[in-house]
């Protein structure tokens, strides 16, 4: 019998438990729940590679665990020689994914915290730190829901793309997070989830977050948006984010940026639900943010079977940029930014 925390749910997605890292495998939703365990930093930086867990967020949460496991492995093996295997660790895992700049966000707060240590034992006051990003993450999460939720006039029905719940995140969720608040204060009536080709985020982890949650959702082909929209009945679409350059350009799942000008063209409001760790104000603009490209074969491939002729290849980029003139409004746990600009930006992470 599984120990309660363990319990495969959307806010339990990643779980430090009996001093181990367990992440819920995304890559088996919906079909099957099972948890990953991980030993130390290069398992943890696998798992963030391969998708076991996904999202911005989450991949910090991860991170910063995977530092702990790192320390706590180099400390056990050789008390007085430590660091450099150490410094290793914090290069795999940076290395892991390239556009989420929560990953290297969270590797920089746990290196700081590595720096000031002198102890004995440095794995307490870094468990401790880990757990700290962790709840803090949840906690932002809600209040962006709360913040979100605020904006939105109901009821009303709105559009997600990917996955940017509780699954993405510590809990609670970004995009999911507005949804959930949104929902709670009914204010909504039904989410459109996008099957965001092509490792299907909306109608594998967002139709099963929501459907466990017990809000209305129906999947639809990422084409479908546009005659939805036609339609009526859509207030929003709402999105989360893996970087925010410091103009406000919006680096998301692949697709967004289509989805943003269809917004625009029918008269929908476009929110961008994203925590201030993934703004990164050393990024002028979105064109600067590097693409992560993951192999063609997941474009070729449905279910794991060839759809595509052997011969040919596939061009994958795995996220896109929505430029800021697109975006009506950032929400973020410090507050909400409506129409975007590097001085609305620059000003809200001014604040303390």
């Amino acid at each position: 019998m599984k120990p309660h925390a363990l319990v495969a749910h959307p806010d339990n997605a990643i779980v430090w438990h009996e001093d181990q890292l367990f992440l819920l495998d995304q890559r088996a939703l919906p079909a099957e729940t099972r948890f990953v365990v991980c030993e130390n930093a290069a398992e943890t930086a696998r798992a963030i590679k391969d998708m076991v867990v996904r999202g911005a967020p989450a991949i910090g949460v991860t991170a910063a665990y995977g530092v702990v496991l790192s320390v706590r492995d180099h400390f056990q093996r050789s008390p007085a020689d430590w660091r450099p295997g150490v410094d290793q660790d914090l290069k795999v895992l940076a290395a892991a994914r390239p556009t989420a700049i929560n990953l290297f966000w969270a590797l920089e707060r746990m290196r700081e915290l590595l720096d000031q240590l002198d102890q004995l034992d440095p794995v307490p006051a870094l468990l401790i730190e880990a757990l700290r990003i962790h709840r803090e993450d949840v906690a932002a999460n809600q209040a962006m829901g709360d913040l979100g939720a605020a904006l939105i006039e109901g009821p009303t029905d709105v559009i997600t793309h990917c996955n940017a719940g509780a699954l993405a995140t510590g809990g609670y969720g970004t995009a999911l997070g507005v949804v959930r608040s949104a929902y709670a204060a009914g204010k909504l009536g039904r989410v459109y989830a996008d099957e965001t080709r092509p490792w299907l985020q909306g109608s594998r982890l967002t139709a099963w977050e929501l459907d466990q949650s017990g809000i209305p959702v129906t999947v639809q082909a990422d084409n479908v948006a546009a005659s939805l929209m036609a339609r009526g009945g859509i207030g929003w679409v709402i999105v989360g984010s893996d970087r925010i350059a410091a103009n406000g350009d919006v680096c998301n799942k692949i697709g967004t940026y289509g989805l943003a000008v269809l917004a625009r063209y029918h008269g929908v409001r476009f929110m961008v639900a994203a925590p201030t760790s993934t703004i990164d104000l050393s990024v002028a603009r979105g064109a600067d943010i590097p693409i992560e490209e993951r192999a063609a074969d997941e474009v070729l491939s449905c279910g794991g079977t060839r759809v595509g002729p052997e011969a040919v290849g596939a061009h994958n980029p795995v996220f896109d940029v929505t430029p800021a003139e697109l975006v009506d409004v950032i929400v973020t746990e410090r507050g909400v930014i409506e129409q975007p600009t590097a001085e609305k930006l620059a000003a809200l992470m001014a604040q303390r």
